[in-house]
């Protein structure tokens, strides 16, 4: 009998279930099958071979990775980048979402909005050629500037590997700001106006409102996204470090995801399967990752994904 009941109910639904239908489908056959594939890791993988026929040598693409002198810098760089860009483009969306809902101007505020949300949509390659212009020592602003204030022209940031970092973090900051605030900005427009209310009565200041009402309205949504965010901390962006790099700057530029290429496609013969290794090195490191920060989150605020 109850299974009739969930039978019924399911077919009451069964438009909603054909809307969903499509995207599991999808979901299947881009995210789950290619699962299969992940054997090449295991495999001395072979075009004449595939897949399936190629010899199996266990853990020696892994071990390859690991004995790799350059292995224990770009696991460094990697997490100097990450941790960085997770530090920043994690606190200012809500700092910009807490400034934006404080605005009473409604067209100053649209303004703001919307010259934060455009450069969301500018590509990597172009954000990359804007930037190179713009830093450039001889023909850029900032070459410009630093020589009509000192006379003399300035060093070229991208031969400086310790500005690398930065050069990469605060430009995606630049980028994705604003498009990130949205999701804040959103969840406190639907924060209670009572508190808001009872707090002025009380005679509490808009930062002490701000602090006591509008952060906890937001915090179940941060966290979540502090999660998500966890489980990429080992996957830097490849294409802009990739068309940032230089032979100056490699010392801090070399990621996972760049010396991935370089070693399985840039020597000229294609090594899918140590490449495979090493994306599935770093999946695992960041599931582990996402495990335990949820497990944190859910103990400290009860908020977590699962």
């Amino acid at each position: 009998m109850p299974n009739r009941k969930k039978w019924n109910r399911i077919w009451r639904a069964r438009q909603l279930y054909l809307l969903l239908l499509l995207p599991l489908v999808w979901l299947i056959i881009f995210k789950y099958v290619p699962m299969a594939g992940l054997q090449i890791a295991f495999r001395n993988y072979s075009n004449r071979g595939g897949i399936w026929g190629s010899k199996w040598v266990g853990f020696q693409n892994f071990k390859k990775f690991f004995s790799d002198r350059q292995f224990s810098t770009l696991i460094i760089n990697t997490l100097r980048i990450s941790l960085y860009q997770l530090a920043v483009g994690f606190i200012v969306p809500i700092i910009l979402a807490l400034a934006l809902n404080v605005m009473k101007n409604g067209i100053f505020k649209k303004t703001v909005q919307t010259l934060t949300y455009i450069p969301h949509f500018i590509s990597v390659v172009v954000l990359v050629g804007m930037l190179l212009q713009l830093i450039n020592p001889v023909v850029g602003l900032y070459g410009a500037v630093y020589q009509a204030l000192t006379g003399t022209r300035p060093v070229d940031i991208l031969s400086n590997p310790a500005s690398f970092p930065h050069l990469y973090v605060w430009s995606g900051i630049w980028q994705n700001a604003g498009w990130g605030s949205i999701i804040y900005v959103a969840a406190l427009a639907n924060s209670d106006q009572q508190l808001h209310e009872a707090a002025q009565i009380d005679g509490a200041s808009r930062l002490q409102r701000v602090w006591h009402i509008d952060i906890p309205t937001i915090l179940p949504t941060a966290t979540i996204l502090l999660i998500m965010d966890a489980g990429k901390v080992m996957s830097v962006g490849f294409e802009k470090v990739f068309l940032l790099q230089n032979g100056l700057n490699l010392s801090y530029s070399e990621v996972l995801s760049t010396y991935v290429y370089n070693k399985s496609f840039g020597a000229g013969i294609p090594n899918f399967s140590f490449s495979t290794a090493a994306g599935m090195f770093n999946s695992v490191i960041n599931l582990i990752l996402i495990t335990v920060v949820n497990k944190i989150a859910k103990k400290l605020s009860d908020t977590s994904l699962w």
